[in-house]
């Protein structure tokens, strides 16, 4: 399997780490989720407006939130060696920093769980119904737990 991520840089917050972090992460997450196929992902960090502006849009709620997922859908007639596209996710830098400094996370163990939650939503996990929760959560904790990451719902603050 083999998993390309195009990461953009529309944020200067000092506390974003480097693309290799940023497509490693992506990378378990999907390989952890997915059986085989080569993808492709695209990783876009931004500022707080810019995420509050595509959450009012796309999701009707009006204020920055950590990490948004959106999912590419079937594409038809994509040639067999080409790898699929899987979506895009949007994370904003300030709010990632924000809330490490509030749950008492290492910066960079919340942004691993950030890219991994917005992957996994990419391959259709999401947290609607307690089940579903349970569900992500679980897999998040096992990704996250191969590097030596303790489980982030232990004590943390939902804002998806």
């Amino acid at each position: 399997m083999s998993v390309r991520v195009d990461v953009q840089r529309a944020s200067q917050e000092g506390s974003i780490p480097d693309n290799g972090f940023v497509a490693a992460w992506v990378r378990r997450a999907i390989e952890a989720a997915r059986d085989g196929g080569a993808s492709e992902v695209s990783v876009r960090i931004v500022d707080a407006e810019e995420i509050r502006a595509l959450n009012r849009e796309y999701r009707g709620k009006d204020h920055a939130t950590n990490v948004l997922s959106f999912p590419a859908g079937d594409v038809a007639g994509l040639p067999e060696e080409q790898p699929e596209p899987l979506g895009d996710i949007v994370v904003c830098a300030s709010v990632v920093r924000d809330e490490s400094a509030a749950q008492g996370k290492e910066t960079l163990n919340h942004w691993a769980h950030m890219l991994v939650h917005g992957a996994l939503h990419l391959l259709g996990y999401d947290h609607q119904s307690d089940a579903e929760a349970e569900a992500m959560e679980t897999l998040e904790a096992a990704i996250l737990g191969t590097q030596g990451i303790d489980d982030p719902y232990g004590a943390a603050i939902k804002n998806c």
